[in-house]
C-alpha cells in the first residue's frame, strides 16, 4: 500500500490541490479571513474560533498555525472529511460532528462565546431560509464584537456581464488542469477515497447521508448576504475580500 493511502497529511495535500482548481486564491482569502480575526482578538488570551463546516480541517489548521494557542472548535456532518480533520488535528481542536440543516446543531458546542465563527465555501447547499437562520445562530455563539467571515461564490449583482466571463474565463483554465491530469475534479477526489481502506466505509456512510448528493447549490450574489447579515442582528456588515465572483462578507456582532 503506497503511504498516499494512508498518509493524512497527503490527503490534506491532495484536498487542497483538488479545491485550488476552483478556487486559485483559496490562501488569499484564508490570509484575510485570519487578519480579521487578529484584529478583533484580545491579544492577551487565547482566540476561540469556530470552524463551521470545516471539513478536513483547512482552516483550522491554518487558523493554528497563525495563533498556535488558539482554541478551535470544528463542526461538520461528512464522516469522511471529519476523519480527516481529526488525524490531522488531533487534540488541538474540539471536533463536533453536527447537521447545520438543524437549529440544534449550536447543543453540541463546548462554547456560546467565540471570538470568530469561518466558514469557507461551504454554505452555498443550504437553501435560502435555512441560510437566514444559521446566521441568526451564529450571531448567538459569538460574543460581543466577534464576527463571522463567510467566504463563498458570491456574484456581484452589479457586474453580470463581467462575472459570466470571469466564470467562463475560470472554467477554461480548470477545464485544462484536468485534461493535462495536473489534479483530481470533485468527483476523481471521491472515487479515491473510496478506494482507501480506512475512508472506504467512512465514504460509504457518506453516501448514506447524502444519497443523491448535496442539496442543489445555490449561490446568491454578496447583497442577499448582506441583507441576510443585518436582519440578522449585526451591528457591522461588510464585503472583507472579493475575487472575481467570490467574495467574503463579514460581520461583527
Amino acid at each position: 500500500m503506497s503511504p498516499y493511502m494512508t498518509d493524512a497529511a497527503a490527503w490534506q495535500e491532495s484536498w487542497d490541490r483538488q479545491q485550488e482548481a476552483y478556487l486559485p486564491d483559496r490562501e488569499h482569502r484564508f490570509t484575510t479571513m485570519l487578519d480579521a480575526v487578529d484584529a478583533v482578538r484580545d491579544t492577551t488570551a487565547a482566540p476561540r474560533l469556530l470552524d463551521l463546516a470545516g471539513g478536513t480541517g483547512t482552516i483550522s489548521l491554518r487558523a493554528l498555525r497563525r495563533f498556535p494557542d488558539a482554541e478551535v472548535t470544528l463542526v461538520d456532518l461528512d464522516p469522511a472529511l471529519l476523519a480527516l480533520a481529526t488525524a490531522s488535528l488531533g487534540d488541538r481542536a474540539t471536533i463536533v460532528t453536527a447537521d447545520l440543516n438543524r437549529p440544534d446543531w449550536v447543543d453540541a458546542l463546548p462554547h456560546r462565546d467565540y471570538d470568530a465563527v469561518l466558514t469557507a465555501t461551504a454554505l452555498h447547499w443550504l437553501p435560502a431560509d435555512r441560510l437566514t437562520g444559521l446566521y441568526a445562530e451564529v450571531r448567538e455563539v459569538l460574543r460581543p464584537g466577534g464576527l463571522l467571515v463567510n467566504a463563498d461564490h458570491m456574484p456581484d449583482d452589479t457586474l453580470p456581464e463581467l462575472t459570466t466571463r470571469l466564470l467562463a474565463r475560470a472554467e477554461a483554465r480548470r477545464a485544462a488542469r484536468y485534461a493535462a491530469g495536473a489534479v483530481p475534479n470533485w468527483a476523481q477526489w471521491w472515487e479515491h477515497a473510496a478506494q482507501d481502506p480506512e475512508l472506504r466505509p467512512l465514504v460509504e456512510r457518506r453516501h448514506a447521508i447524502y444519497p443523491t448528493g448535496h442539496s442543489q447549490e445555490w449561490n446568491p450574489p454578496v447583497s442577499w448576504h448582506l441583507g441576510a447579515l443585518s436582519e440578522a442582528g449585526f451591528t457591522e456588515v461588510g464585503t472583507l475580500w472579493r475575487g472575481g465572483a467570490d467574495a467574503a462578507v463579514v460581520a461583527v456582532r
